[in-house]
């Protein structure tokens, strides 16, 4: 049994132009469908918070058995997302290492200080017991199931940072 081989028409296939465009519009296919289901994921994530933080307002805050907002579900078409991977805004309560902060819209948010959280005044790490009632704050972490903020990092800033009327939490 003897196969031969045509090498020169394998090349000719390999440097066709139809080839080449067309492998190209499946390598941009690819790429498209990667970053949609990746934008799939990040507002899915950001859904499940405003959907957790929702569920849990009474337990967070002690408001109502039902919430202030009534049924939020319902109520939430044409509404934007809760911010659900940090808040700026004032300290209003401390308990241990839970803050609560009242950020723009006075939108009350739970932040729990983690063993691994840093926190920053100015360029000097400081400790949780630092933080005081009306500190501003600014906080980067990751929602949980109960709608919570588990703080990655917690920066401390002065009042100045704040220069618009709207951005100011108080």
């Amino acid at each position: 049994m003897n196969i031969n081989i045509d090498f020169s028409k394998i090349n000719k296939i390999f440097q066709s132009k139809k080839l080449k465009i067309t492998l190209l519009a499946l390598g941009a296919l690819i790429i498209l469908l990667a970053v949609f289901g990746l934008g799939m994921k990040v507002g899915f994530k950001k859904a499940e918070f405003s959907f957790r933080w929702a569920e849990n307002y009474h337990r967070n805050f002690a408001g109502p058995r039902g919430g202030f907002f009534g049924d939020f579900r319902r109520d939430f078409e044409g509404k934007d997302f809760i911010e659900a991977h940090g808040v700026f805004g004032s300290i209003i309560k401390i308990d241990g290492s839970t803050l609560v902060i009242k950020g723009v819209n006075n939108v009350e948010k739970t932040v729990l200080i983690k063993n691994d959280t840093t926190i920053e005044r100015f360029r000097e790490t400081i400790n949780p017991s630092d933080l005081k009632v009306d500190d501003n704050v600014v906080v980067i972490g990751e929602p949980n199931d109960s709608g919570q903020i588990e703080a990655k990092l917690i920066r401390v800033m002065p009042e100045k940072f704040f220069p618009m009327p709207m951005m100011r939490p108080r």
